[in-house]
């Protein structure tokens, strides 16, 4: 795989899966747009990959805020160009709690980040992509969206309407060069795995260690893993693979 001279753009570029997905982008050639709402996050990202400012551009964003999203894609293409490649990796978990004492306005919290954050970069996006006939664009799913596990309603509903969003926009796509899909993890070595399984102990869920477990390859998997799905769905290796939802979870939902 390739990617010298295109332009990725990377939200929740501070996160440990964000830096993996950037590493694996730009040891193969692309410059990347890194976005976070803290900038110092993304400026770490960069410093610890060692890329100069040609190769990483760095943004603070509120994927959340519409003008902000419009106003940062507009300074990604004065900046680079162009965007060939977006992955939507900012997200956050929520609290754990059962559905009737989960308080709305962390529902709100988590669909505003995961789901809204998710659309207005991918409407921003777009219409770039469609004018240069060409672009990939990767969203962050999650096995919580395809099953009820318990004491997660926000996280897997909001990760539930971004595999069906993905499916829209593929479906909308396609045929103009643009391709859309999405990987569902399971359980990931990321901070955000950790601060889920110290939730679940607020609800008396005293197994969650567990849960990581779960599958036949008795392990989480690593930030690494899931930046190899991504990135090979971004390729020209994947120019045919459009619309589905690539399940990175080491056969933790076969059963």
């Amino acid at each position: 795989m390739s990617f010298t001279n295109k332009v990725v753009v990377v939200t929740g570029a501070g996160g440990g899966m964000g830096t993996a997905v950037i590493k694996k982008f730009t040891d193969q050639g692309a410059k990347a747009a890194l976005l976070d709402i803290d900038e110092s996050l993304c400026r770490r990202t960069a410093e610890k990959l060692r890329l100069n400012e040609d190769r990483a551009f760095c943004i603070s964003a509120d994927v959340a805020d519409e003008k902000a999203v419009k106003d940062t894609v507009a300074k990604i293409v004065e900046h680079y160009g162009r965007i060939d490649a977006l992955v939507n990796i900012a997200g956050i978990a929520g609290p754990s709690a059962r559905t009737e004492d989960y308080a709305f306005s962390e529902v709100k919290k988590v669909f505003e980040i995961n789901v809204y954050g998710t659309f207005l970069m991918m409407q921003n996006v777009l219409p770039i992509m469609q004018a240069q006939k060409s672009g990939a664009i990767v969203n962050l799913g999650s096995v919580s969206g395809m099953f009820g596990y318990p004491f997660e309603i926000a996280y897997g509903a909001s990760k539930a309407a971004v595999i069906h969003m993905t499916k829209n926009a593929a479906n909308e796509n396609g045929g103009n060069g643009v391709r859309v899909n999405a990987i569902s993890p399971g359980w990931v070595n990321t901070n955000m795995m950790k601060s889920i399984l110290a939730s679940y102990k607020d609800v008396g869920f005293e197994n969650s260690a567990d849960n990581v477990t779960l599958g036949p390859m008795k392990r989480p998997g690593e930030p690494e893993e899931m930046a190899n799905a991504i990135v090979f769905l971004c390729s020209e290796e994947a120019s045919y693979i459009n619309g589905t939802n690539f399940l990175v979870d080491g056969g933790m939902t076969l059963g």
